[in-house]
């Protein structure tokens, strides 16, 4: 039998986010994530760490599924991308009622998209990233 290893791309690095933010094209899009990096930072506590080339993360927990497969990721994160704003919480917890309250958004299978701040309820956001953060805590708790 074969065992093969995955490799994960995103791990968290030492790059800094300042310099990630001031690199995003958008003006608009830097703006955001400079709210956004002080919402995350005050809501989690934690200071705000790259992950691999795009993600900004906060905390972080080590996982393992039942296959096997296991590795690290953040608690909670965001990222300025080109077309929309990618944001981390999650996936295992059930947060649709706050996402009803959330504002304009699109829900991918491991992050909600959003095309600008504005267009959601920041208190949401905050409850978003606590529902997350305990959630994580909760299932991952030897962290």
């Amino acid at each position: 039998m074969w065992t093969i290893a995955y490799e994960l791309k995103t791990k968290q690095n030492d790059n800094s986010v300042l310099d990630f933010i001031r690199s995003v094209e958008s003006p608009k899009k830097r703006e955001d994530a400079c709210q956004l990096l002080d919402i995350f930072t005050k809501t989690t506590g934690y200071n705000a760490k790259m992950w691999g080339t795009s993600i900004i993360g906060f905390g972080s927990y080590h996982y393992k599924y039942a296959s096997g497969h296991e590795g690290d990721a953040p608690l909670v994160g965001f990222s300025p991308r080109k077309a929309k704003i990618s944001l981390y919480f999650a996936t295992g917890d059930d947060n649709e009622e706050l996402l009803q309250d959330f504002g304009k958004h699109t829900k991918g299978k491991a992050c909600v998209y959003i095309n600008k701040l504005t267009d959601v309820d920041v208190e949401v956001l905050k409850k978003l990233i606590d529902q997350s953060v305990n959630f994580l805590k909760k299932t991952y708790p030897d962290q």
